[in-house]
């Protein structure tokens, strides 16, 4: 299940940022995409660490907790552009203000650490760790650019969560050979 997961929500949350910038912002469509996407990700991303113990250590139970965390709140913020008829992204930032920056910083070291103990543990690809780490960094470093490197940086992070999902998928279960005995 964790695996599916993974791989479905990632999908499903590149997709709501297609949407989002072949529009050119919001819709009530694409934040309902969203905010299915995000309200998943918690649940996801502590299932990956789970799968991942004992070898993902403290940093990954601590880094999947902070990431987790981040992204209820990043959830709350698609219910409050919803209920607010917020337009776009810029506008959401505007009007939350230092929360998002706060919980942006929050993603961005969580997700870095996240990837690391990922790749560190070597029970799941560990490309898919250091995609993670590169691609939080691109979505912090792209926020303000057009929205090919937008897209480009999201389409990274969520290509390694994908990847977490779809080797938890794969014939013979390489992970349970790595924690066993």
């Amino acid at each position: 299940m964790v695996g599916f997961s993974a791989l479905i929500f990632s999908v499903l949350y590149f997709t709501s940022d297609v949407v989002e910038a072949s529009q050119g912002g919001f819709s009530d469509l694409q934040l309902w995409l969203t905010l299915i996407a995000e309200a998943a990700i918690p649940f996801f991303v502590i299932g990956l660490y789970s799968v991942q113990r004992p070898r993902i250590g403290r940093l990954g139970a601590v880094c999947a907790l902070a990431y987790a965390y981040s992204f209820v709140f990043f959830a709350g913020t698609v219910v409050y552009a919803l209920l607010h008829g917020t337009s776009d992204f810029s506008s959401l930032s505007e009007e939350l203000g230092g929360a998002m920056t706060v919980h942006g910083a929050i993603m961005l070291f969580a997700g870095l650490g996240f990837g690391y103990a990922v790749a560190r543990a070597g029970v799941l690809p560990r490309w898919s760790g250091v995609a993670l780490m590169v691609g939080v960094v691109l979505v912090v470093v792209t926020r303000d650019m057009a929205d090919g490197p937008q897209l480009l940086a999201v389409g990274i992070r969520d290509l390694a969560f994908a990847g977490m999902g779809a080797s938890l998928l794969g014939a013979g279960a390489p992970w349970t050979l790595r924690t066993e005995g």
